[in-house]
Parts: structure tokens; sequence; C-alpha cells
């Protein structure tokens, strides 16, 4: 088994910040984001990603991941030290389940304590001890149906949980039993996704624009989880404002809505005919954004 520099994948030093973790990722998701990405490997890359981001968004996982210590290299052959289960769990850490990542995550994060997912001869947790289950967002939204592996008296036995649209991260679901197993408890945690966020049954996406943009006011296709919608930005719209479009966040009672934050992003006077232009405008429209300070 090889070990893996999550940090390097995300191209970031150790000690980096959970806002900067967050970023790095945002930032590499929309570039390899299979849907979108032109890049050759695009969807191992954004595998890699999710996975690496996975561990290092989440303390319990970044602080067990960082006593392995800095001296590994990326796919370098790696055995576990023989304490790490105990380890990880006296730090208070949970392993995951279903995650689909690589046999160097599943080692450190998904192992043999697991009741679901984890196969024939792990042991089994009692029913008051959820599971986790990975759902991407976009599951979240339009629900699905996953299938697990219930180790059942040392035999792994396949279940199905059903995963209702609407589902929110840290959501639980009961579902029945198979075999000698009583029901089961599954916890919901949403994959983080390359452009928006959740905030209850909220969906949050902050959008791009260009000065003209705010100052003229336009109409800007902007994606939900139910396809593209036209938002209207009003003239002399702000960096930082917020516009609501009702009822296309996560369904449910009630629904939740998509909270669209602007952001204004300024072109670089790199050619002598930008900055002639920034020079003109500096001139004509004679503007202070300090001017409230006095």
């Amino acid at each position: 088994m090889q070990y893996r520099d999550y940090y390097a994948v995300l191209g970031l030093q150790r000690g980096a910040l959970g806002d900067d973790v967050k970023r790095a990722y945002r930032k590499l998701a929309h570039k390899y984001h299979p849907d979108v990405s032109k890049e050759r490997n695009a969807e191992a890359k954004f595998k890699e990603l999710q996975e690496a981001y996975e561990v290092l968004r989440d303390p319990e996982k970044r602080a067990a991941y960082d006593q392995l210590g800095p001296g590994y290299r990326s796919g370098q052959q790696f055995r576990p030290p023989p304490d790490w289960e105990q380890r990880f769990h006296a730090r208070g850490g949970s392993f995951s389940e279903g995650t689909g990542f690589s046999d160097f995550f599943s080692t450190l994060f998904g192992g043999s304590a697991a009741g679901a997912g984890a196969g024939a001869g792990a042991p089994s947790r009692p029913e008051a001890d959820a599971s986790v289950l990975e759902v991407s967002l976009e599951e979240a939204y339009a629900g699905t149906k996953r299938r697990v592996n219930v180790n059942d008296n040392g035999r792994a036995r396949p279940l199905d949980v059903q995963i209702p649209p609407g589902v929110s991260d840290g959501q639980t679901l009961r579902v029945s039993g198979v075999g000698t197993r009583p029901a089961m408890l599954f916890r919901v945690r949403l994959r983080p996704h390359s452009i928006f966020s959740t905030q209850a049954r909220d969906v949050l996406l902050e959008l791009p624009v260009a000065p003209w943009e705010v100052g003229l006011g336009t109409k800007i296709a902007v994606p939900t989880l139910g396809g593209t919608v036209e938002l209207t930005i009003p003239p002399g719209a702000q960096s930082g404002q917020k516009l609501r479009l009702r009822g296309r966040g996560l369904p449910g009672n009630p629904t939740g809505d998509q909270i669209v934050t602007i952001k204004l992003v300024t072109p670089a006077a790199e050619s002598p005919k930008a900055r002639e232009i920034y020079e003109r405008m500096k001139r004509e429209l004679q503007f202070d954004p300090r001017a409230h300070w006095r």
C-alpha cells in the first residue's frame, strides 16, 4: 500500500488553516470536476482531491493523519502503526463507510470497526452507533439508493439504503435490518462540492461577476441543483451582496432556497488599452470608495 500526501494533493503546506484547505479544494475541484474539465485523468484527480479534503477538513482525521509525521513521501510503501485503530478512536475519530477512496484511506479511516461496508469478519456495532453514509449533493437533492454490505454474524449481506430527496448533512436514517441484524442507523455526510455548499436546507453559491455586470446590471445564467436559472443582477450591486433564489435549495418542508453571494472580480490592467480604460474611469467617474470614512 502506498502513502498519500494529502497536503501535496491540495498544494498546501502542513499547518495550513481550515479556510486555506477549503479554498484550495474548491479551486482545484472546479478545475478537475469531470463534468466540466478537459484535463487528462480529470475524474481520477477529482476523486483524489475529494479524498484529501475529506481528511484535512475533519479535525479528528487530520489530527490522526498528522501523527504519522512528515517523514513519508507520496508513493512510498506504507504500513499503519500496530495500534493505529486504538489511537484513532482515542482521539474521538469515527470510521467512514462506502467512500470508494484509496486503500490508504480505507486502511486508516474506513477500518474494521465498521459494521456496514466492512465485509465479512468485521465485529458488529450496536444499533445506536450510526454508520456514516456519504452522498453527493446531487444525490441529496434528487434522492438515491445505496447498496452497502452488512456484517451478519460473520457473513456479508447486501442492504439497500433508500436516501430520500432533501436529506441533509448529519441526518440519521433508520433502515430495517437484514438477516439476524436489527434495524440499523446511518448518518448522512454530504461530500464537499466544487461550487456549492449548504446551510441547513439552503444551498450557497459564490457568483463571480465583472465590474460592468454589477455597475450596469445584467442577467446571468446561474447553476442550481435543479438546473440553470436566470438571475437578475441589479445595477449598483455590491461585492458580498446576497441574492435569493426561492425554492432552489434542498427539498423539504419547507424547501430551502439558493443563496447567491456576489463576488466582484476585477480584471488586471495588463495591456495599454486596459490601463487607458482604468485611467479614464478614474478621471470621469470621480468615485471615492472611502468617502463614508469622512
